[in-house]
């Protein structure tokens, strides 16, 4: 299979991916309009189980599952469980295209915490788009007087920040932990801990929601399957501007559900937000090109 074939395949898987993750979010937001933000994080992590550890079965991975970093995936357990749940709270204020426009923050801010913890070099140029890409945020946020920041916004905004901090501990577990051990407990942390904390004020499963659930399941379960198989096949640099499709998915789906749309300022920012994600993933590939031609 020729490099540009290969590219090609990524790219399409990486769109499958968008769109499995999407409705998984379009799942969570309607469930998180019944029950509290924490149990939907459990609920999540729960119907993903089973898929996960029957996924692992089939590959013969489970002999991997035990020989793990203890504290760096506790650490990543609790990080993925303050995510999802800030993101499932931030998903019952606002719509998914803004709830995305400030989820797309998420990488630049990768890039900016691989300086201070894995001590990666980072040019003017890249703190100039990191700069820029916090500006976005600014604009879909658009403080005023009144309420300084939308409590939605500020649960995004955390989520974001969350994941980049579980990538970037992902990143040190990846030296010496199997890729199936890294996903498999992060599953059983975020099942636990969502359990545990939400069990004082667990809500009952409506009937009608256990359809919404297997859904839930099986659209996260392909979008990491997906997505996993797009980082694999192609290069970064051409496969992760496509994650920015998620908008265009996140305003379709508010339109076709909630008949919303979002604003200019939403708009604005999020392209901002893009452009300066898209200029630092061009701009790594660039680099690391210019280091190991």
């Amino acid at each position: 299979m020729t490099p540009r074939s290969e590219n090609l395949r990524s790219i399409y898987a990486m769109l499958i991916a968008v769109a499995a993750f999407s409705l998984m979010d379009t799942a969570m937001k309607f469930l998180s309009a019944h029950y509290p933000a924490m149990q939907v994080t459990a609920m999540r992590a729960l119907s993903s189980l089973p898929l996960v550890c029957t996924y692992l079965a089939w590959r013969g991975a489970f002999r991997h599952v035990l020989k793990v970093r203890w504290s760096l995936h506790i650490l990543r357990g609790v990080l993925g469980v303050v995510m999802l749940t800030s993101f499932a709270f931030g998903l019952r204020l606002l719509s998914l295209a803004e709830a995305y426009s400030i989820f797309f923050i998420a990488p630049t801010l990768i890039t900016a915490l691989s300086v201070f913890i894995l001590k990666e070099k980072v040019d003017a140029a890249r703190w100039c788009a990191i700069a820029v890409g916090l500006g976005g945020v600014l604009v879909v946020l658009r403080p005023n007087s009144d309420d300084f920041f939308s409590i939605g916004g500020l649960a995004v905004l955390a989520a974001a920040a969350c994941y980049a901090a579980s990538a970037i501990a992902g990143r040190v577990l990846s030296r010496t932990d199997a890729s199936e051990s890294i996903v498999f407990w992060l599953m059983v942390m975020m099942a636990l801990g969502g359990v545990a904390l939400s069990a004082h004020q667990w809500v009952a499963i409506r009937a009608e929601d256990w359809w919404m659930l297997a859904g839930l399941a099986v659209s996260g379960f392909i979008g990491q399957l997906a997505m996993t198989e797009a980082f694999r096949m192609g290069k970064a640099s051409s496969v992760a501007p496509f994650e920015y499709s998620a908008l265009a998915w996140g305003m379709g789906l508010d339109w076709l559900l909630w008949r919303t749309l979002p604003d200019e300022y939403t708009l604005l920012g999020a392209a901002i937000i893009i452009a300066s994600g898209v200029y630092l993933v061009r701009r790594e590939a660039v680099h690391v090109e210019s280091e190991h031609p």
